[in-house]
């Protein structure tokens, strides 16, 4: 819950980097949250009200997480938009984002694996 806490405090944070804990774990709070959004939406009869809200409150974030781990496996932001590519575009998106992150750091920051003491 803590990795979904922390990309939302980073808003609209487009720079730096991101782990792929941190954005793998958004995205499965993210998706816990729209089946329950959703689910508590359909129960109220009022369905297409609370779920697009979720969903708009949290699609910067999101963009967010996914454009900073694209920049700690060292691709530019613009990587995303492949996602706009019909069934090819989201499996390459899927595996930019499943990469390991580059070792040091590079071109968008320090690695934040070494920046983070746990």
């Amino acid at each position: 819950m803590n990795w979904y806490l922390e990309v939302l405090k980073k808003y609209v944070v487009f720079s730096g980097r991101a782990r792929r804990k941190e954005h793998w774990m958004f995205f499965l709070f993210n998706i816990i949250a729209v089946v329950v959004v959703a689910t508590v939406d359909l129960a109220l009869g009022t369905f297409p009200l609370l779920y697009p809200i979720y969903f708009l409150a949290v699609l910067l974030p999101h963009l967010g997480v996914t454009v900073r781990r694209l920049h700690d496996t060292g691709r530019s932001g613009w990587f995303i938009l492949f996602g706009l590519i019909p069934l090819v575009g989201g499996i390459i998106l899927i595996v930019f984002l499943a990469a390991e992150g580059e070792h040091g750091s590079n071109a968008y920051g320090p690695n934040p694996k070494s920046a983070m003491a746990y």
